[in-house]
């Protein structure tokens, strides 16, 4: 049996080696060639899934690592009796903690968040989490998900053109869909674009393709979007260097990798090929996940305000404006920059420390996830 694995995928180098013929190839350069006497294929959204690469392969089943599909031709497989899967939720907390440092960004930046309104574009396994990164920031929370509503009758959904009029922030969290009732493509477009509140802050770490960038430099040349936010880019890796540097944040598609997302997707894609080929790994997860260092932070008495203090605790732990900047100073390495990412934990594996009786910063950083102590 063979199988062919991105080798960018962390964690899954030499776990299936002793249980077939494995070969690592980067994700974007796997074709046809590289598939056709393969029973399994392990990707991530770089490599193109589709009747281009499979046909007349021996493929049963692919996975991908990640929470996408959109690289993935899901009618061909169904159709061709090619076994599929993907990694929903993997890396939810990676992104929830991207948008909590952003925020922090905004916070420190001059854009206090605590009484505003946020609106959530999609709430998923994704979105369900940044609800709680809003409120820790006290702030008002909106939100749109129309086929979640068809199928919860009793969720609380704003009607889009509604939730952008009345959001200082507005995030977008939802899957690339060209088609159906409910497209996501180019959601921000002309037509939305003028929809939304003045002065808000548009924020895309869903897919790029969501974003009208043409748009979105509209908006932000007159000022109906102050502050813009991207991680996914229309083009990438050939981002937009004009849309860049009148970016608050820009970064390379990287706000769910934090380690603990990777270890979930890895887990997820060895697990499926173990149930379809019976190799015995049905429970296999990532042991010893690195550390960056010390996973303690101590916040000090102080008056500053309550959001500014969350601020800091968020980016003592994760800082996205560095991400930020490294993109900036070298934006012709944008897949060197993901491939090349440095460690990262979600906030549930750090401890704060913070003064006794402090209830209210308790209160939020638990919303955020993060293990918290109280100093005598």
């Amino acid at each position: 049996m063979k199988i062919v694995i991105d080798d960018k995928i962390l964690f899954v180098k030499g776990v299936l080696d002793s249980l077939a013929d494995v070969t690592y190839l980067p994700g974007a350069s796997i074709g046809a060639v590289d598939v056709k006497d393969a029973d399994g294929l392990i990707v991530r959204t770089r490599t193109k899934v589709n009747r281009e690469l499979l046909e007349g392969s021996n493929v049963k089943a692919v996975v991908s690592a990640t929470i996408g599909t959109d690289h993935m031709d899901i009618p061909w497989l169904e159709e061709n009796n090619i076994a599929w899967a993907n990694a929903p939720g993997c890396n939810s907390g990676s992104v929830k903690q991207y948008i909590a440092s952003v925020f922090a960004a905004l916070e420190m930046n001059y854009f206090p968040l605590r009484g505003k309104t946020l609106g959530i574009i999609g709430v998923g396994n994704v979105g369900s989490k940044v609800v709680a990164v809003g409120k820790a920031f006290g702030m008002k929370v909106l939100l749109n998900d129309p086929p979640r509503k068809e199928k919860e009758p009793d969720f609380p959904n704003v009607d889009l053109n509604v939730l952008l009029q009345l959001s200082d922030v507005v995030t977008f969290h939802v899957p690339l869909t060209r088609e159906g009732k409910y497209p996501t493509y180019h959601l921000l477009n002309d037509t939305t674009l003028l929809m939304m509140k003045r002065g808000s802050v548009l924020i895309n770490s869903s897919r790029g393709e969501v974003v009208n960038e043409r748009v979105l430099m509209k908006g932000l040349s007159s000022g109906l979007i102050e502050r813009g936010v991207l991680d996914v880019w229309e083009n990438e890796p050939e981002i937009s260097l004009e849309l860049q540097r009148r970016l608050m944040i820009g970064t390379p598609h990287i706000a769910g990798y934090a380690v603990d997302g990777k270890a979930n997707g890895s887990a997820a894609a060895i697990r499926f090929m173990s149930r379809q080929f019976h190799l015995g790994l049905d429970e296999w997860y990532p042991e010893n996940l690195p550390v960056p260092g010390d996973m303690t932070v101590s916040i000090d008495d102080g008056d500053e305000r309550l959001n500014l203090r969350i601020a800091k605790a968020v980016a003592a732990t994760y800082d996205v404006t560095e991400d930020s900047r490294r993109l900036t100073e070298n934006p012709e390495k944008f897949e060197e920059l993901r491939g090349n990412y440095p460690v990262r934990r979600e906030f549930p594996v750090w401890t704060v420390k913070i003064p006794k009786g402090d209830d209210d910063l308790k209160y939020a950083l638990e919303l955020l996830g993060f293990m918290v102590a109280e100093r005598e």
